[in-house]
C-alpha cells in the first residue's frame, strides 16, 4: 500500500553549517515541491524550528560550538518541537556514531557524501511514518 504525502504543504528545515550543503538540499527538496528553511548557524537552530515550524528537520552533527547532537537533545526538550522527526546528516559513519543519534533523539541517520535521490527518499519515508501511524 503507498501513501500519497502532500508535500506541497511539507516543511522541511536544513540545518547544516556548510551552506554548499544547504544551498543544493534546498534547491533539490525545494524543486521536489518541499517548503525549506536552511539555517547555517547552529546556534539558531531551535528558534528556526520554533518559528518555521517544520515536519522533519535534516540536521549536521559536526558544527561549531554546538554539535547536532546537542540541538536534537534541545529540540526533544521542547514540548512543541519534540515530535518533529530528525534526520542526521553527516560525514561520520562509525557505529557509536549512529548509536549516539538514535540516543540523542534522532529518527534516522544519513551519511555524507549522499546522493539527493536518496535524501529524498528517506525524507519521504520519514513524513510518510509520521503521518500515517
Amino acid at each position: 500500500m503507498s501513501y500519497k504525502i502532500d508535500i506541497s504543504t511539507a516543511k522541511v528545515l536544513v540545518v547544516d553549517d556548510e551552506p554548499e550543503i544547504t544551498e543544493i538540499v534546498q534547491a533539490f527538496l525545494g524543486d521536489a515541491g518541499y517548503r525549506v528553511l536552511v539555517e547555517n548557524s547552529p546556534q539558531n537552530a531551535v528558534e528556526a524550528a520554533r518559528g518555521f515550524k517544520p515536519d522533519v528537520i535534516l540536521l549536521d552533527i559536526i558544527m561549531p560550538n554546538i554539535d547536532g547532537y546537542d540541538i536534537c537533545e534541545a529540540l526533544k526538550k521542547d514540548k512543541h518541537l519534540a515530535q518533529i522527526p530528525v534526520i542526521f546528516l553527516t560525514g561520520k559513519d562509525r557505529n557509536d556514531d549512529m548509536g549516539r543519534s538514535f540516543k540523542a533523539g534522532g529518527d534516522m541517520f544519513i551519511k555524507k557524501p549522499f546522493s539527493c535521490e536518496r535524501l529524498l527518499e528517506i525524507v519521504n519515508i520519514v513524513l510518510m511514518s509520521t503521518k500515517h501511524s
